[in-house]
């Protein structure tokens, strides 16, 4: 059975997927000085076809790692972006845009500071708690079309916890 084994996520290791979402950059000081805006994280791209923008919460149990991963799914008509709201590291398994190659899935420990904005057609494995039931604000594409393809993996693929994790 082959086995995969998250790394670090960071912004360029994740730019073939789609964008990081974190504070980066210099923020705008705003609302007198009380607060700090770091500006446009996200390509979001959530409108093709009539379809409108939505947030949702997603609460994820963690499973026992380590895990098989069997399916892989995509959504070809828009973005969707996870951000923890549970103060958690979670994982990200992806793989490129394209026809389906079980060979090129990664797998991203995100830590609490950051989300994730999936690009258009990334191929992604369900939102994956880490250490506890953790809660997710989800930004993506509500319209009445389907929006969701899904994937069978030849074989399963094992999916450890990161080394720091219990």
């Amino acid at each position: 059975m082959k086995e995969l084994r998250p790394k670090a996520l960071s912004a360029a290791n994740f730019a073939a997927f789609g964008d990081v979402i974190e504070a980066r950059g210099t923020p705008r000081i705003i609302n007198d000085g009380h607060a700090k805006r770091y500006h446009d994280l996200a390509a979001l791209d959530l409108l093709a076809e009539g379809g409108r923008a939505i947030a949702s919460i997603f609460r994820s149990t963690p499973p026992a790692y380590p895990f098989a991963i069997r399916t892989m799914e995509r959504h070809p008509k828009s973005s969707q972006a996870f951000v923890p709201l549970s103060g958690r590291p979670f994982l990200v398994v992806v793989a490129p845009v394209g026809a389906f190659d079980e060979t090129a899935i990664e797998a991203f420990v995100a830590m609490p500071t950051q989300g994730v904005n999936l690009r258009k057609g990334v191929w992604h494995h369900f939102n994956l708690a880490l250490e506890a039931e953790s809660a997710f604000l989800v930004i993506d594409r509500d319209a009445p079309d389907e929006n969701t393809d899904e994937v069978q993996l030849a074989a399963p693929l094992v999916l450890h916890a990161p080394e720091s994790s219990p």
